[in-house]
């Protein structure tokens, strides 16, 4: 049996394992039972992810984010999917090991690939595991939305394809608003982005999400593209592995009397509120937010989960690692909150 007692961090909490779903021969679903004086720290988004703290007997441990394929609405605990990957220690080490009863220590759920309406009509588009966060859309707007709702699923074979039977009975139990498209490599081989097209072309006004492999996500990009969906109406989730801890509590450096005299203004809206804050240079947003005790969404710290990305409103910031966001993103004022800096006295930033 594996167990962990006491959390590494104040963020941080230890669940234990209420439920392991074989999905397929190399994926299965872990299920969490929340305390109860801990729901509301697990209350989470469609599509948002767990960071779990997973034991390793060169580094201690690894921190690996796993997308819930669970809905908020439907589901009564939390589930996150694992599939296996090749040489990929995490996911090897939860299928190989965790069992009912077991416990892991979990950071609470982050990530911003979540629909801001669950009443639009979407354009799903999962490939492998990528199905994971785009299942926890689906159910929950099914659950809670009005509209029509068409899922794209690429596999190697049939029996790669995770979450089979549940997507079978929501076909079936909401015939006029759910579309399954089945994309099985075995019979069709890879996709091209004309193909994609082709079948995004009668759902241009979708929302479109997707989640897969790095040429999956090409592929649908350059498809939709090609169908004319605008730009703003396409959502892609993107997972690096973390090479930090993010289970350690931030330890901020000190500022001197000069830097404070030096620091930039800066008002930031989170959960619709506003704060009034004073940004020295050397430190970034997450640190300032997280040193007056502002609850900032922030996961990993080094730029590779986008879990703090936010919107420039006014101001400019200097940022380093920002490869997960896209030109566009970068273009519309999207930055992260973990590794901007500020450039201008004064800035408004919105969450």
């Amino acid at each position: 049996m594996t167990t962990v007692d006491v959390p590494h961090s104040s963020r941080s909490v230890v669940l234990t394992v209420s439920g392991v779903v074989e999905e397929t021969s190399d994926a299965r679903s872990l299920v969490f039972d929340v305390p109860a004086d801990q729901r509301s720290k697990f209350d989470y988004k469609p599509g948002q992810f767990l960071t779990l703290r997973i034991p390793s007997d060169q580094t201690g441990s690894v921190a690996r984010c796993y997308s819930l394929a669970s809905s908020p609405f439907s589901d009564a605990e939390p589930k996150v999917t694992v599939k296996r990957t090749v040489d990929g220690y995490g996911s090897n080490w939860l299928c190989d090991n965790v069992k009912v009863g077991d416990t892991i220590e979990v950071l609470p759920p982050s990530g911003v690939f979540t629909p801001k309406s669950l009443d639009h009509d979407f354009l799903l588009w999962g490939a492998g595991s990528g199905i994971t966060p785009v299942m926890s859309i689906l159910k929950s707007a099914l659950s809670e939305g009005s509209g029509k709702v068409v899922l794209v699923y690429a596999n190697r074979d049939e029996n790669s394809v995770i979450f089979r039977d549940e997507l079978r009975s929501l076909a079936a139990q909401y015939p006029t608003r759910l579309t399954v498209l089945h994309w099985l490599e075995s019979l069709q081989g890879l996709p091209t982005p004309d193909q994609f097209a082709t079948l995004a072309a009668p759902f241009t006004g979708f929302e479109s999400f997707m989640c897969g492999p790095g040429p999956f996500m090409d592929t649908v990009h350059k498809a939709l593209a090609e169908a004319g969906v605008p730009r703003n109406q396409v959502h892609a989730e993107v997972f690096n592995s973390l090479a930090g801890d993010p289970f350690l509590d931030v330890e901020l450096e000190e500022i001197t009397a000069e830097e404070a005299a030096d620091a930039a203004s800066v008002s930031v809206t989170l959960d619709g509120e506003t704060h009034e804050m004073s940004w020295p240079r050397k430190q970034t947003l997450v640190d300032i937010m997280l040193a007056k005790g502002l609850d900032v969404p922030y996961s990993c710290q080094e730029g590779e989960c986008g879990s703090c990305a936010c919107t420039v409103l006014e101001g400019k910031v200097e940022m380093g690692n920002s490869e997960i966001l896209d030109p566009e993103d970068i273009a519309a004022g999207y930055i992260l909150g973990c590794q901007a800096r500020p450039l201008t006295d004064n800035l408004k930033i919105e969450f």
